[in-house]
C-alpha cells in the first residue's frame, strides 16, 4: 500500500484547492493494486483518495498509470452515476464519493425480481457508455501504446500481457507461444472494429455500488474505471459475465438493448469476445505473481481461469 502520511495528504489538499481534512481520513479494502482513502473535509464533504503503489513494485506492463484511465474513465463518462474528479497529478487521483454499497456484499439480500431490475438498470448504463467515443485505440496512460486501429492497439495489449508472463514466470495451461500462434490467425476480425468506444472492461458486482432511495435499491455508482480502454464494445460483456456467455443474462441484455446497445452476436462476434477473454483470464492468471496472492487464492484462479482460457483459445481455433 502506498503510505499518505499527514504532510503528503496536506499537499494533495492545497494542491486540489479544496481545504484540509478536518474530518480525518481512513484507509478503505478493497483496492487489488492502488490505495484507496476517504477523506472527510470541512463542512462534511467525502472524497476518495487513490494513491498508486510505491515505486518499484512489481506489476504487469499495462498497470502503470494505471490512474490515468481511471481519470478519463469519470471525464468520459456520460448519463452513467460514476464519481466526479476533483484532482488529477502525477501521483494521485482525487474524486468526490458516491453513495451505496459494493453490489457484492449484498447479493444474498436481494431477491429475484430486485436483482432482474438492477441487472436491467446496469444493461441501460453500460449501453450509455459506449456510445462515448474517443480519438484512439488502448489505454489512454499508453502504458501499452495506443493506435490508430484496434487490431494493433489489442494486439499490443495481449503481447504485453504474454510478455508479462514470461517475465514473471507465471504457469499457465497453455504456452505462450501457442497462444501467440492462435491469436495470430484470428485477429484479422478486430478489423470490424472501426470506432474506439469506451470501455470499462472490470465491471463485476464488486465495482457497481447500489444506493438505497425511497425504499428501493438503485445503482448509485460505477466506480474503479483504472482498467478502462478504447476499444470494442463487445469486450465489456467479457467482465459483465466472467465465465459465461452474454445471453446468461438476458436482464442485462434487455437493458442493454433498451438504451440502444447492439445484441447481434453473430459469430464473427463470438471470436472476438474469445480474444477478449484470452486477455482477462491471461491478466488473472498473471497477476497473481506480482501481487503474491497467496497458495490457495492461486490455486482458485487456475481451477476457474485456466480452464476458462483453455475454452476461449478453443473456440479461436475452430473460428478463425
Amino acid at each position: 500500500m502506498s503510505e499518505l502520511t499527514e504532510s503528503r495528504l496536506a499537499a494533495i489538499l492545497d494542491d486540489a484547492g479544496v481545504g484540509g481534512a478536518a474530518g480525518g481520513c481512513e484507509a478503505l479494502g478493497g483496492g487489488t493494486y492502488n490505495s484507496l482513502y476517504r477523506v472527510r473535509l470541512d463542512g462534511g464533504r467525502r472524497l476518495i483518495l487513490k494513491l498508486p503503489p510505491e515505486t518499484g513494485t512489481p506489476c504487469l506492463t499495462y498497470e502503470r498509470r494505471l490512474l490515468v484511465n481511471e481519470g478519463e474513465f469519470y471525464g468520459a463518462a456520460r448519463g452513467v452515476p460514476v464519481p466526479e474528479v476533483v484532482h488529477r497529478a502525477a501521483g494521485s487521483l482525487l474524486v468526490s464519493e458516491v453513495p451505496g454499497e459494493p453490489w457484492a456484499g449484498l447479493v444474498d439480500r436481494l431477491g429475484e425480481a430486485e436483482h432482474q431490475r438492477l441487472r436491467r438498470e446496469l444493461g441501460s448504463y453500460v449501453a450509455g457508455l459506449h456510445t462515448v467515443t474517443g480519438t484512439r485505440f488502448g489505454y489512454p496512460s499508453e502504458a501499452v501504446a495506443t493506435a490508430d486501429s484496434w487490431r494493433e492497439a489489442f494486439t499490443a495489449m495481449l503481447e504485453a500481457v504474454l510478455a508479462d508472463a514470461e517475465r514473471f514466470g507465471a504457469k499457465l495451461p497453455v504456452s505462450v507461444e501457442r497462444v501467440r500462434e492462435l491469436v495470430r490467425g484470428a485477429v484479422p476480425a478486430l478489423d470490424e472494429v472501426r470506432v474506439p468506444a469506451l470501455v470499462h472492461f472490470d465491471l463485476w458486482q464488486g465495482n457497481i455500488l447500489l444506493a438505497e432511495e425511497d425504499g428501493q435499491r438503485t445503482i448509485g455508482g460505477i466506480v474503479d474505471g483504472e482498467r478502462m480502454f478504447w476499444g470494442d464494445p463487445l469486450a465489456e460483456f467479457v467482465s459483465l459475465n466472467l465465465f459465461g456467455e452474454p445471453e446468461d443474462d438476458a436482464a442485462l441484455l434487455d437493458g442493454y438493448r433498451a438504451g440502444g446497445g447492439d445484441t447481434g452476436f453473430d459469430t464473427a462476434a463470438r471470436l472476438r469476445m474469445a480474444l477478449y477473454r484470452c486477455y482477462l483470464y491471461l491478466i488473472m492468471l498473471v497477476e497473481a505473481v506480482p501481487r503474491g496472492h497467496p497458495p490457495a487464492r492461486t490455486a482458485v484462479t487456475r481451477r476457474t481461469a485456466g480452464p476458462a482460457l483453455i475454452l476461449a483459445l478453443g473456440v479461436i481455433s475452430t473460428t478463425a
